[in-house]
């Protein structure tokens, strides 16, 4: 499933970055220390974070994961916009907090 057609299924919302929603989804890794992530997300992950900053879009491209989700409604910095879309990472939002969230994600993808 491409990351455009599980963000059309769990109701988030595109926040940038559109040109890679055909990339695939295969999972999900939900964290906010980016340490963290870049060594333990997968790649084709979604990342479910709260994280909306520029340092979270360089973490995403290091780990190849298929889009940000910004759960909760977290904001996302203009740099950040700007930086994911250059890079072509989706970044979505979503009001649901992020342990909802990855339920979402996985009832959607088994």
């Amino acid at each position: 499933m491409t990351i455009g057609e599980l963000a059309g299924q769990c109701g988030w919302k595109l926040l940038c970055g559109g040109k890679g929603e055909d990339r695939e989804a295969q999972g999900c890794y939900a964290g906010d220390l980016l340490s963290w992530v870049m060594s333990r997300a997968q790649e084709n992950n979604v990342w479910l974070t709260v994280m909306g900053n520029v340092n979270a879009i360089a973490v995403a491209a290091l780990t190849e994961v298929s889009a940000i989700v910004l759960t909760e409604n977290a904001a996302l910095d203009q740099d950040a916009a700007q930086r994911a879309e250059i890079q072509g990472i989706p970044v979505y939002t979503c009001e649901a907090n992020t342990y909802e969230t990855a339920i979402q994600v996985y009832e959607v993808l088994r």
